[in-house]
Formats: C-alpha cells, sequence, structure tokens
C-alpha cells in the first residue's frame, strides 16, 4: 500500500514523529513530505494519508492548514489518520479539534495527540523567552508519546 506522511514541522518534533510512523509502516511503499518544502503533492498516486502538525501559540501552521482546505475532497476518498504534536495535555483534545476539520476527524481511522518538545536549541530567542514564561520550562524537554505513535501507525497498516 502506497501511504504519504504529510506534516508541517519548524524545530523537527513532527518530523521525528512522522519518521517513527514511516519505521512502523515499514511494509508499505511510504512518502515522506514536510508541507513547508513540499506545496504540491500528488495525492492521486497514494493509498493512504497520515497529516501530522504541531501546535505552536495555540494554532496549526499555516500551510498545513491551507493544505487541509485544499485538498479536503481528495482526503476524504483516502484512508485517513490524523496526529498532532502538542505539550500541553490538558489542552490536547481542544487543540486537536481546532487543528483539524470535524469531517477529517470523523473519517480518520486514527486520531492522536502524541505529545511534543520544546527543543531551545532549535528555538529562536523570542520562542525561548515565550516558552519560559507560558511553559514555565527553561531547557529543553521531550514528552513524546511512542504509545500513540504506535497505535496510530497499527491502525494504517
Amino acid at each position: 500500500m502506497k501511504t504519504a506522511i504529510i506534516y508541517a514541522s519548524k524545530h523537527g518534533t513532527t518530523q521525528k514523529v512522522a519518521d517513527e510512523i514511516s519505521n512502523h509502516l515499514a511494509r508499505h511503499e511510504v512518502a515522506l513530505f514536510n508541507i513547508r518544502k513540499h506545496s504540491k503533492i500528488d495525492l492521486s498516486l497514494y493509498d493512504q494519508v497520515i497529516l501530522g502538525g504541531s501546535i505552536h501559540a495555540g494554532t496549526i501552521q499555516q500551510s498545513l492548514q491551507r493544505f487541509i482546505n485544499q485538498n479536503t475532497t481528495v482526503l476524504l476518498q483516502k484512508k485517513l489518520a490524523l496526529f498532532l504534536c502538542c505539550m500541553y495535555e490538558k489542552e490536547a483534545q481542544k487543540q486537536f479539534e481546532n487543528a483539524f476539520p470535524e469531517i477529517l476527524r470523523n473519517h480518520a481511522s486514527s486520531c492522536q495527540c502524541v505529545g511534543g518538545e520544546f527543543i531551545f536549541e532549535n528555538m529562536n530567542l523570542l520562542e525561548k523567552l515565550m516558552t519560559k514564561k507560558i511553559a514555565g520550562i527553561s531547557q529543553s524537554v521531550s514528552r513524546i508519546n511512542h504509545k500513540k505513535i504506535k497505535e496510530l501507525s497499527l491502525a494504517m497498516d
């Protein structure tokens, strides 16, 4: 089965999750696309699609949102899974609902909030200051939920 994993990654965490999903789907033909670098993707070439993004300042990346808006009809014709990298567990479900349209969430075989990371080495000064102020975190931390990643992968295998 041909699988497209389409994600938006700024600091590398969402790409790390996409790579882990790809590894779980090793028996499939998998193509990875960072939507920030590949805005045109021919979805007709794929049997199933996995979409992923992360929350920055309360919203998902515009590049992924634009892709979803432009391709909703085609995405509804594919086997679909959705994942979101989010550090705020208490708000994860609400942020997931805000990130992905209800029609896609209802269609998806798997919808997972997979945790996230704050990687200070990859942040600019403003991002570091905001993370310290809002999250109260002053050093890099990883809270990726590998169990949720595995669940999503199994749903698409």
